[in-house]
């Protein structure tokens, strides 16, 4: 007898619901982390733990004399985490999430920028943060090379992308104009409905979601829109903001290095 949509629900209320922190490292890319760490920093030897794990505490985590912390902690809290290690002389070398690494101000950032997808599906740019290294932030070529290689998978033939005269109109078309806030307007008499061109149909290929030809006003009309979508989208994305340094920043400066 199937159980009731009730039951359903009061089950769900129980059930451990993941967050941000529940990134869980797919096991080829730990290794390549964990190789490239040991390798780097000289850990051959050296006992490699994982204390961060689903009802873990770290806290209260029986670490072992001169270990290595290797792993993905909680990304909320990366920042007591550091400074807890930091202070008790652990030595580790943390995954981290890239848009904040700086926040702990603690140790020193391995900058890799590297696209993991988690266990649970979380995409997430992620670096590195430690405090085995000799500089405060570096950059580390090689790590990134092996985490990507550690995720690569069958790379799946990529779909042939279609391109169209300007008299060719189909709703996909129209929706790149529409989300640039650009109009158009076309009577019964600008249009003639069609679903496949003549030089398709050899092929067996069609316009995906049908279209219409379009008069040749309508195409120097439709042609002069997509321009402006195209000059719209360059400007927004050569938008920057500058920010300049301070008198002050600047003599901190001159007394760098």
């Amino acid at each position: 007898m199937p159980k009731s949509k009730t039951y359903e629900e009061f089950v769900e209320k129980f059930k451990l619901k993941k967050t941000t922190d529940d990134c869980y490292t797919p096991p080829s890319v730990y290794e390549a982390v964990k190789n490239w760490a040991v390798k780097e920093y000289g850990l051959e030897g050296k006992e490699i733990v994982r204390p961060f794990y689903p009802g873990g505490d770290y806290e209260s985590y029986d670490y072992p004399a001169d270990c290595v912390v290797i792993d993905n902690p909680p990304f909320s809290i990366i920042t007591k985490i550091v400074n807890w290690y930091i202070k008790r002389g652990i030595k580790f070398f943390l995954f981290a999430p890239q848009l904040t690494l700086f926040s702990s101000h603690s140790g020193s950032y391995i900058v890799t920028n590297s696209t993991v997808i988690y266990e649970n599906g979380a995409n997430v740019k992620t670096s590195f943060v430690t405090n085995m290294d000799r500089w405060k932030i570096r950059s580390a070529n090689d790590l990134r090379l092996a985490i990507e290689k550690a995720q690569e998978t069958e790379e799946k033939p990529s779909l042939p992308k279609y391109e169209y005269p300007h008299h060719v109109i189909t709703s996909a078309r129209l929706a790149k104009l529409v989300n640039r806030g650009l109009e158009f307007f076309f009577s019964d008499e600008d249009l003639s409905f069609t679903r496949t061109l003549d030089n398709q149909r050899p092929l067996k290929k069609s316009l995906f979601g049908a279209g219409y030809l379009i008069s040749e006003q309508k195409a120097l009309e439709q042609k002069a829109l997509e321009q402006k979508a195209l000059e719209q989208k360059a400007r927004e994305q050569e938008q920057r903001i500058f920010w300049e340094l301070s008198d002050r920043e600047k003599e901190i400066i001159k007394n760098l290095g």
